[in-house]
């Protein structure tokens, strides 16, 4: 979805934001901007910096270079006020095994101050809101992992944060609790307002949620922006790529195909035509074909999905997969709960 102009102003801003581990620097100079109601997607592979930049924003890694900052609040010298606002959800989320799910949320209510009437009110409308309620009195340890990453948002909700930052949120979640994760995340910045950072790897689950996205490739935000600005400034040469599949598949079809004005190449791959222009020819393609008694069996801008974006970005960048963030998720693993009462 395109991100919408009205957002809010910045709540969260890093500006040369850099930490290095010996001779690897897990982030360089990061310079990022989350608007107030937006979901913003740090989106990399393993080791690209994205824990690494999570854990300078809750004040639990220090820089080594620049300043991050929430709401104002520079993270490193003020990380107890910061933590006041946000909500943090790690990749995998502990809970008292030994505890039901109500109980848990009992437990961090009282943490943060909440008593009786208040407490319990409270708990029963995120049960409900997560779509726990059912299962609210259910021991912690018999819950899937979606339902564990449904419970820790109700958990950083506890406090009501302006802010949420989440970290590999769908991470081993089974594809209808992904479904049903991605809408309460959605609802939650569409309906009560929150900004929510997630980090991930998942692309398919970015692009169907997050307002704009981040590419992080070797501790670097290479690109930054929608998807619509992520495919407009990838595909900048001016060349637009479009895949054509068409019934009947005859010699006719390539000859049609050359008539229309703009077209530079036509390459043939398998079943699918792949045809570069100097604009995009998707109307006159259809308008031509359809005149000439052809039916469109697939039409589609490359370029257009994530994936393919990502890709260009990734080998542009000279990216490579590499291993985890292994002081970055270290320290995250240290971090037994949902740290909203920190």
């Amino acid at each position: 979805m395109a991100f919408s102009e009205n957002k809010g102003s910045v709540v969260i801003q890093t500006a040369g934001l850099t930490k290095r581990y010996g001779e690897l620097t897990a982030v360089d100079h990061l310079n990022m901007e989350v608007c107030k109601g937006e979901i913003f997607g740090l989106l990399g592979p393993n080791g690209a910096g994205k824990t690494t930049t999570t854990l300078m924003l809750l004040g639990l890694t220090q820089p080594d270079e620049g300043v991050a900052t929430i709401n104002g609040l520079d993270c490193t010298r003020d990380p107890i006020e910061v933590k006041k606002t946000v909500g943090y959800l790690p990749d995998n989320v502990g809970f008292y095994g030994s505890m039901t799910g109500r109980e848990n949320l009992r437990f961090m209510g009282r943490i943060n101050g909440l008593e009786k009437e208040e407490l319990e009110n409270r708990i029963d409308g995120l049960l409900e809101r997560v779509g726990l309620t059912e299962a609210a009195d259910k021991k912690a340890s018999a819950y899937s992992r979606g339902m564990r990453q449904r419970l820790g948002i109700a958990d950083v909700l506890m406090k009501e944060p302006d802010i949420i930052i989440m970290d590999e949120p769908t991470l081993g979640i089974d594809p209808e609790g992904v479904r049903e994760l991605m809408w309460l995340i959605r609802d939650l910045a569409d309906s009560d307002g929150k900004t929510i950072l997630l980090s991930s790897h998942q692309l398919y689950q970015v692009q169907r949620v997050c307002d704009r996205m981040g590419i992080f490739v070797q501790g670097q935000m290479v690109a930054c922006g929608t998807l619509e600005e992520l495919g407009q400034q990838i595909n900048s040469s001016g060349v637009n790529t479009v895949e054509l599949a068409a019934y009947p598949d005859n010699i006719k079809l390539l000859d049609i195909l050359k008539e229309i004005n703009g077209v530079m190449e036509i390459e043939k791959n398998s079943d699918l035509y792949i045809i570069r222009s100097s604009y995009d020819l998707r109307r006159a393609l259809s308008k031509k074909l359809t005149e000439r008694g052809y039916t469109i069996m697939h039409l589609r801008q490359a370029g257009s999905d994530l994936d393919e974006i990502y890709r260009k970005y990734f080998e542009k960048n000279g990216g490579k997969d590499g291993e985890d963030d292994r002081e970055g998720k270290k320290r995250d693993k240290k971090l037994s709960r949902p740290q909203s009462a920190v």
